[in-house]
């Protein structure tokens, strides 16, 4: 290889767990494998693909790190290049883990969206996990289909799942390596022990308790005895190198352009970083200085048991933008923080705690006086059901919420709505020009019922696998904005610009009236 483009390459070791299908054992061998290699004293970076958000919980508390998602279909694939790059420097090794089969994603007969985009996207070797539970030679079938139905695609090593006995595993693993050529290195075996609780919203206090550190133990402890970590580690640092992606932009900007970039975040100016090493020369001294510095305005952020459904990207993006971001813990008994020129309300599950949101007069009164005051509200999901005025929970129990917006939140049984989801502004908002369009994620059981006669002016149209269907709310003067979906900022860059400047203009307008009345 060329020395220049050796030296141009950035070297991250790594790979990514991937299942034949959900339900095959690849959350169980991905936080197994993150704790053995911690234990080890390894930096592991743990990476989801996809939208969700319970298992980046587990890979958090597993390593110690923030777990990040990364999503081919929300973003655009410079982005997530540059985003793992960046997120993954630091670390010994990443591990990705894979969501549904390795196959499965947004398109039946392309890769979009799926675990085998983002191991191509990365460059990526796949860990195959298989379950082989009353099997036998079938197993090397099931991988050689696999291994040939996608030529990109490079699986690179098998754990088999749920053997009945290490002759079993002696027996599929001859298999598969005879058939596929494909090492297996390694297996776990069926054992209740191992069964991570059925997922859902109230799991994850569970998690930040540590209730969950002895199935991540059990996991380790078994993965450690029956694989060869050691040739595991050799083919995630056997990756090879990649190249920070290029994007096109503006050569150099003048100072009255500097001062538009940091309104409208240019995607260029919003990306992610590469590495230093890939980056271009900073400006001088004399460019720096030709503009002046804006104003920081801060965005408090709730985030605590109750609220804490947010792309690690989503915040740092706002900051890139010009934010300082401060959070608070509703279910703490506080309020809203008093520099705050702006709220963000994430997702998460408020119906578990809503009798102790519905106490707390501080945070409820706070987000009137907010939104009266004019002051940019932007709540989603969790959030968007904490602005109505009451939430009624699965025992039926009503409470109390901000009555901000017009309408009744109700918990059902069945779930209410799941998938990815493309928003389309029906009018400018705090994230988005009229047209503009966002893409995102949906997963709740609640719904919103606003009552006839209730004033609502939706804030999106929102496109899924059902069809499209107007969405959210925003208030008439459009400082507050709220919906279930859960959007990616990066998936259109100049949106984490526009609430930051939306905040900003808050905040120089409560100074105004501030020194108007002295």
């Amino acid at each position: 290889m060329d020395d220049k483009i050796r030296r141009e390459l950035l070297y991250r070791p790594r790979f990514v767990v991937a299942g034949t299908g959900s339900g095959s054992g690849k959350t169980t061998v991905t936080l197994g494998l993150m704790r053995a290699f911690a234990r080890r004293g390894l930096k592991v970076q743990g990476f989801k693909c996809g939208p969700d958000y319970i298992d980046p919980a587990y890979h958090s508390a597993v390593t110690g790190r923030p777990s990040r998602n990364l999503d081919s279909w929300m973003t655009t694939h410079s982005y997530l290049q540059q985003y793992f790059l960046r997120a993954s420097e630091h670390a010994d090794v990443s591990v990705i883990e894979g969501v549904m089969g390795l196959y499965d994603g947004k398109e039946d007969t392309a890769l979009t969206g799926s675990t085998a985009e983002i191991a191509v996207l990365t460059d990526s070797p796949v860990l195959l996990v298989v379950d082989v539970r009353s099997m036998g030679r079938s197993a090397a079938a099931i991988v050689l289909g696999f291994r040939q139905l996608e030529p990109e695609v490079r699986i690179a090593a098998v754990i088999v799942n749920r053997c009945g006995s290490e002759g079993h595993y002696q027996m599929v693993r001859a298999a598969i390596e005879s058939a596929c050529g494909i090492p297996v290195i390694g297996w776990l075996p069926r054992d209740s022990g191992l069964d991570i609780p059925e997922r859902h919203l109230g799991l994850l206090p569970a998690v930040e308790r540590g209730e969950l550190a002895p199935l991540f133990d059990h996991a380790a402890d078994l993965l450690a005895q029956g694989t060869d970590l050691e040739r595991l580690l050799e083919l995630a640092a056997a990756a090879p190198g990649l190249r920070c992606p290029v994007q096109a932009g503006p050569a150099s900007l003048r100072p009255a352009a500097a001062a538009q970039l940091a309104v409208e975040q240019l995607p260029e100016a919003a990306a992610p970083p590469c590495p230093p090493a890939a980056l271009p020369a900073p400006p001088s001294a004399a460019a720096v200085s030709a503009v002046a510095e804006p104003y920081q305005p801060v965005i408090a952020v709730a985030r605590d048991a109750a609220f804490n459904f947010y792309y690690a990207d989503n915040l740092e993006l706002l900051e890139r933008a010009g934010a300082r971001l401060v959070t608070f813990s509703p279910l703490s008994g506080g309020g809203i923080p008093p520099e705050a020129d702006g709220i963000y309300l994430g997702g998460g599950f408020p119906e578990e705690f809503a009798a102790a949101i519905a106490a707390n007069p501080l945070f409820l009164s706070g987000l009137r006086a907010a939104a009266a005051d004019g002051m940019p509200l932007y709540a989603e999901c969790g959030g968007y059901m904490v602005l109505a005025r009451s939430l009624t929970d699965r025992a039926g129990v009503v409470h109390t919420m901000a009555g901000i917006i017009p309408a009744h939140t109700v918990m059902q049984e069945r779930r209410a709505a799941l998938g990815y989801r493309e928003v389309t502004a029906l009018q400018d908002n705090l994230l988005l020009k009229q047209g503009e369009q966002l893409r995102g994620h949906e997963f709740h059981y609640s719904v919103m019922d606003y009552l006839p006669g209730e004033a609502r002016t939706f804030v999106y149209e929102s496109k899924g696998r059902g069809g499209t269907r107007p969405e959210g709310y925003i208030n008439s003067s459009g400082n507050v904005m709220a919906a279930y979906a859960h959007v990616h900022l990066a998936s259109h860059l100049p949106a984490a610009g526009r609430l930051v400047a939306a905040c900003r203009a808050y905040h120089e307008q409560k100074l105004y009236r501030l020194n108007y009345k002295t």
